[in-house]
């Protein structure tokens, strides 16, 4: 089977079953060539799911699936020769050396070792890992780790990155480096498939993502456009003292567009927060501390799936 449409990924109605539970329910998405494509939702929203399927490592339940225009179901082989995964947890081989990850790895692609060897040492160099090449995976950091596999996952030169929570527990430094090598991928044209719930990751990598929950997709955009369209310009973080947040509803309603008071602060959703923070003063309101932020594509996370703990 092959398409007409120009994206690289197509899902029409995409159900994923596990019994009698619906991991992902009825879910259209596309992603074109070249771009860098997220899916982002709490723990358990599907996200994983969906990325088995586009790896071709899980049947769709319903629906259908294109990836190259080809069909998972029929010639699995052939798309997964063609795409490179990052999975959740690193699946190294400790007891090799860095250098030896990869160049095994190639193997699976009938990469000749000459040339298995070139390439390793390029995509090694690329993530700053040269001087590890000799040094058996097992003691190096979590970020060091997350990057030997982000290069494992280049040597075939794949034409789609999948990437599934590229960053989870790494530190921040260690997460600005892997983000500044996924970015240089995606200049050179690269068109990177990724799942987080780090909303500061999404704004960074993303051209367009879609927020899922429950199985399904709640909205789709850029993350411009999604803050643009749920959000308010900017937030104005208040606190009033614990259990006095709510004294103050009916006053912060009239500053601002929206208003959300949570049990250790109150937020008003407005364009100008500081013009909102001058109305309050004048009203008498004065709260023990302000802060005001631009809105961010976490507001637009919690007002969608919300701010009940997910297990």
């Amino acid at each position: 089977m092959t398409s007409e449409s120009s994206a690289l990924i197509s899902g029409r109605g995409l159900v994923k079953r596990f019994g009698d539970f619906v991991a992902v329910d009825g879910i259209d998405f596309e992603v074109e060539p070249g771009e860098a494509f997220g899916f982002l939702g709490p723990n358990g929203a599907g996200k994983t799911s969906t990325m088995r399927m586009i790896g071709c490592v899980s049947p769709v339940s319903e629906g259908s699936l294109e990836i190259f225009g080809l069909d998972p179901a029929h010639e699995g082989r052939t798309i997964r020769s063609r795409i490179g995964v990052v999975p959740q947890l690193d699946q190294l081989d400790n007891d090799l050396t860095v250098f030896e990850n990869l160049t095994i790895y190639a193997r699976y692609f009938d990469i000749p070792r000459a040339e298995a060897g070139r390439r390793a040492a390029e995509l090694l160099d690329f993530v700053q890992l040269t001087e590890r090449a000799d040094d058996r995976v097992d003691p190096l950091s979590g970020g060091q780790k997350r990057r030997v596999s982000i290069a494992r996952s280049l040597i075939s030169q794949p034409e789609l990155l999948l990437l599934d929570e590229p960053t989870t527990g790494l530190d921040p430094q260690a997460r600005h480096v892997l983000w500044d090598r996924l970015y240089q991928l995606k200049e050179k044209g690269a068109t990177l498939v990724l799942t987080t719930h780090f909303m500061d990751e999404a704004e960074q990598l993303c051209d367009r993502l879609v927020v899922m929950d429950a199985g399904q997709i709640v909205a789709e955009g850029s993350p411009r456009s999604l803050i643009e369209h749920y959000s308010t310009r900017e937030v104005l973080e208040m606190r009033f003292g614990r259990g006095r947040n709510e004294e103050h509803i009916d006053d912060l309603s009239e500053v601002g567009e929206r208003v959300e008071v949570l049990p250790d602060r109150a937020l008003v959703y407005a364009a100008d927060g500081e013009a909102a923070l001058v109305a309050l003063h004048d009203r008498g309101v004065i709260p023990e501390s302000a802060l005001v932020r631009r809105s961010s594509l976490e507001d637009v996370f919690l007002r969608l799936t919300g701010r009940t703990l997910v297990d």
